[in-house]
């Protein structure tokens, strides 16, 4: 019997982060002592008070049976009640909020609400993955637009052919941004909201993850813009250290999120209910957040003070736990990695995580990605390992 696959899983590269934590293991079993900075998966533990709070509400929970699809009411609460005393916005928690399986199902899932085959879904570059690959599978085509370092890593909507515009269903945006670490001004999101409403795009602002990892200004939400035409996505992975517990939120137009809540409830049958509580929790304290935070600003001057005394060109990030590291001239971010990768330093390539745009630009070529999340000691490891490169030699 011959088994075939579809042709949208065939289309479909092997997931990038999976092909990095493959090159990690096989390193390790050849004896290399590896730092790890290639994939965002942080190694602190999730706080004592999350970690009680679930074993208490699995106790209390033991006989409730299938979690509500849009999520707990008291968890939805929380949410809200977090976007209230952070941003200042006032959500409904039964129309404008539902919970999410973390971000990465929902962000996935999100086009099959809106867009059909042939419809366009905007996505920058370099971008998460599932932006691409969930708007493929729900017959889309992505347009990539390029983060450039002469555009101070925005998504220059402006420049938008107008014909893929009139097409787009929805952009996604990302801010504060994966890998580049740049945070959008107030001035380009009304300017983002403006030129999305001309057209009628849904604006998808997968936001959330690392919005409590940032080292200036506290970064703003598109929420305090406006509402109408806007989702924005969740997640505790990074905030709370909870990336196992798989558990986010979706919050924006009642319009978006009731459609959203019709894609979901016939894909999964919701975050079990103790986990929602012990995120609830979790969203109520902003303690572990601020102190996580000072981890981060901590690994990244490390970081920072190592790659320039190393003659690499400054890199500078103003949030999130990624370093967007631009390679030396004369080599690409594919040679920086492997050089790297020669003092058991992993970095993710910028390449394997950016497409090239319709004019065959591809952003991240001159780039590597480093994740802080190893242990602040092996961060001090590496840093002393690139003591030993110095770029002005070549």
């Amino acid at each position: 019997m011959e088994i075939r696959i579809s042709q949208r899983v065939a289309a479909t590269p092997p997931y990038p982060f999976a092909e990095i934590d493959a090159k990690v293991r096989a390193l390790r079993e050849r004896g290399v002592d590896v730092v790890d900075f290639g994939v965002g998966d942080p190694t602190s533990p999730t706080p004592d008070f999350v970690v009680a709070a679930v074993a208490e509400a699995a106790r209390a929970r033991a006989t409730a049976g299938y979690p509500a699809y849009e999520g707990d009411p008291d968890y939805r609460a929380a949410a809200a009640e977090y976007i209230r005393r952070e941003f200042g916005v006032a959500l409904d928690p039964d129309r404008e909020v539902a919970s999410t399986a973390g971000s990465k199902e929902a962000v996935f899932h999100f086009p099959l609400g809106f867009v059909d085959g042939g419809d366009v879904v905007i996505c920058p570059t370099p971008g998460y993955p599932p932006y691409k690959n969930g708007t493929r599978f729900a017959g889309g085509v992505p347009y990539f637009v390029p983060l450039l370092e002469e555009n101070d890593f925005l998504i220059d909507y402006d420049a938008i052919p107008e014909d893929v515009c009139r097409r787009a269903k929805v952009i996604w945006t990302n801010y504060p941004n994966s890998p580049t670490g740049k945070v959008a001004p107030g001035e380009w999101l009304e300017g983002l909201l403006k030129w999305a409403r001309q057209y009628g795009i849904i604006v998808a602002a997968d936001e959330g993850c690392y919005h409590e990892v940032y080292f200036g200004k506290r970064p703003a939400s598109v929420l305090e813009v406006g509402r109408e035409g806007v989702i924005v996505f969740y997640s505790l992975s990074k905030r709370n250290n909870m990336t196992c517990y798989r558990v986010g939120f979706v919050a924006g137009d009642e319009r978006i999120i009731s459609v959203y809540k019709k894609v979901k409830t016939n894909v999964d049958s919701g975050t079990p209910t103790f986990i929602q509580d012990a995120a609830a929790a979790a969203l109520r304290d902003r303690d572990h957040a601020a102190q996580m935070r000072e981890e981060y600003r901590a690994k990244r001057r490390v970081m920072l003070t190592a790659l320039a005394n190393a003659a690499l060109p400054p890199c500078q990030s103003e949030a999130t736990f990624y370093l967007w590291q631009k390679a030396p001239a004369g080599m690409s971010g594919v040679d920086l990695a492997g050089k790297l990768l020669e003092i058991g330093v992993v970095t993710t390539p910028g390449e394997w995580i950016t497409d090239a745009t319709a004019e065959g630009v591809n952003p991240g070529r001159d780039f590597v990605r480093f994740a802080l999340v190893p242990p602040a000691v092996q961060v001090e490891a590496a840093a002393a390992r690139l003591a030993v490169l110095d770029f002005r030699k070549r």
